[in-house]
């Protein structure tokens, strides 16, 4: 039996993909534990009886919402990860103390797990959970990147071991990568484990006696963190969803309730949240989303194209990804018009070529491995450091 600690930062795009992997090890008798901001979180995710040590860590002030480009990468950096690295640590360390695991299982934008795992001479693998780092996005950025890389050696000489040169998101140990190189292209030293998709604890009360079998239905969701800017967005998929009324219906995720009450609508379900694997699996004919990797990745693991519309952070890099894959069909999140969204979702639930595209990743996904192979491969690094 293995000890494995799990360090994740409070966003459920990064704790999902452990979830199932974390269930896989302990099926197996390991001991499995998580650090996170928000205990809460985990353990409405990972269930109850999850063990999970809480530490600090929140965003410093409010990012502005008009923020795009070299900009928001670097506000990100500035406003969240190297904060939130520097917040978590005191609470890894106490975890890692308490807990004594084997193998450390830091998230990619968590520094705090790989820091605190090099400090100790524990080994640790990077959980990978968007594919964005790989194709490098600070590439055509040489003075945010070299700004990044001061910080970064700042942070080791503080928080983890001043010998090393090791990029903190990127562990010497193993990468797990929770997508494939059919859709994110191919990468060295990387173990491409496809999507970590499990059964989730969805809320109950879905109307599905709404859905109308007779038409095509797309689902458009922003994900939990982008209520602040969607409402334009979200709007505009109202009116095109509503001008194919005919032949589609709409779900759209509305969890700021930007769009107001949706009333009696038989066209377009305006609702807070939905189950969206339970959609998925029943027959979402397309998606209309942010390219968030989590939704890119469940819509493709189910063969379903895309009308990506990037708004922030590794969104523009998952979206080009859909595009060269040929999943789907890009639009600009800001400026976009009800008759170009329209034109887009045309396209994806018509032309068989996003389908087929979509499928063929999906079967990559699936071959993969998922959440097995990634404790496969997190069993074997346990066995060797042993």
């Amino acid at each position: 039996m293995s000890r494995f600690l799990f360090v994740v930062p409070p966003l459920v795009g990064h704790v999902n993909p452990t979830v199932g992997v974390a269930a896989e090890l302990a099926a197996r008798g390991h001991r499995v534990a998580w650090v996170c901001p928000d205990p809460e979180l985990v353990g409405r995710l990972a269930g109850a009886g999850a063990l999970v040590f809480g530490c600090a860590g929140t965003a410093q002030g409010e990012r502005p919402a008009e923020l795009r480009g070299p900009e928001a990468l670097k506000f990100l950096w500035e406003w969240y990860l190297l904060p939130l690295a520097e917040a978590m640590a005191p609470g890894v360390r106490a975890a890692a103390r308490e807990f004594r695991p084997d193998v450390v299982v830091a998230d990619q934008q968590a520094f705090a797990g790989a820091f605190t795992a090099e400090r100790l001479g524990l080994p640790w693998a990077t959980s990978a959970s968007t594919s964005a780092e790989f194709t490098d996005p600070l590439a055509g950025l040489p003075k945010v990147r070299e700004w990044v890389e001061q910080r970064l050696a700042a942070l080791r000489t503080s928080l983890g071991d001043p010998g090393r040169a090791t990029d903190p998101r990127f562990s010497p140990h193993l990468v797990l990568a929770f997508s494939a190189p059919e859709l994110a292209g191919v990468a060295e030293g990387v173990r491409w484990v496809g999507p970590s998709i499990t059964a989730r604890r969805e809320a109950s009360g879905f109307p599905w006696e709404w859905l109308d079998p007779g038409r095509s239905t797309v689902l458009v969701s922003l994900g939990t963190a982008n209520t602040d800017v969607g409402g334009r967005f979200l709007d505009v998929c109202r009116d095109a969803l509503r001008e194919r009324a005919d032949r589609v219906q709409g779900l759209i995720v509305d969890p700021g309730g930007t769009l107001g009450a949706a009333g009696d609508d038989k066209d377009v379900l305006i609702t807070p949240s939905v189950p969206q694997l339970a959609l998925l699996e029943r027959g979402v004919n397309a998606v209309v989303c942010h390219a968030g990797h989590n939704t890119v990745c469940e819509a493709l693991w189910h063969g379903v194209p895309l009308v990506v519309a990037p708004i922030r952070d590794d969104q523009p890099v998952v979206a080009g990804q859909v595009v060269a894959a040929g999943a789907g069909v890009r639009v600009r999140f800001g400026r976009v018009t009800a008759s170009r969204l329209g034109a887009a979702l045309d396209a994806v639930l018509h032309e068989p070529g996003y389908w087929v595209a979509a499928e063929r990743i999906g079967s990559a996904f699936r071959a993969a491995g998922g959440a097995p192979a990634a404790a496969d491969h997190l069993d074997e690094l346990a066995r060797e450091s042993g």
